[in-house]
């Protein structure tokens, strides 16, 4: 049985990143998504969050914090918008299981959907290695996550679950 994928929408081309772009598509994810492979979500739009949106970060920069209580999500602009992040990690996880996901494609960098570094919290570029609260939660799920830098990565990991 083929494995199903958990994928950014804005990896696909999808106009939701929080400046209103897409970040795709790329070629391993078209092939996938021919091959009906792919369940797409933006855990900020699920989440509650309109296209495009002010800019958030976490606070030092990690996803397991802000679902642990212990940090913030916050816009450039003040709003706390920490509860639209948690659903939105929330909804993902309920695709995993309803689809018996394990191999997760998510936007690098992101405070949502980073899986190995996330902005630092300080709106000035700086990154830091952590993961942004999707990642983090799939993650500790057991959901190997890879960003759109890992395609190749991926594809070996999901070649190996089919194997």
């Amino acid at each position: 049985m083929r494995q199903k994928v958990l994928v950014s929408r804005c990896l696909l081309g999808h106009r939701v990143r929080y400046d209103g772009g897409a970040s795709g598509p790329y070629g391993q994810l078209a092939r996938w998504q021919d091959e009906g492979r792919i369940i797409a979500l933006c855990p900020e739009v699920a989440g509650g969050l309109p296209t495009p949106r002010p800019p958030a970060e976490i606070p030092g920069g990690q996803g397991l914090d802000v679902l642990n209580g212990k940090a913030p999500v916050m816009t450039n602009e003040g709003e706390d918008v920490t509860a639209a992040f948690m659903d939105g990690a929330q909804q993902a996880l309920a695709l995993v299981n309803r689809h018996g996901i394990r191999i997760a494609i998510l936007k690098a960098n992101s405070p949502s959907c980073g899986n190995v570094q996330t902005y630092d919290g300080s709106f000035s570029g700086v990154k830091v290695e952590g993961q942004g609260v999707t990642a983090a939660l799939l993650a500790g799920a057991g959901v190997q996550v890879f960003s759109e830098l890992q395609l190749d990565d991926a594809a070996r990991a999901l070649a190996r679950l089919e194997a």
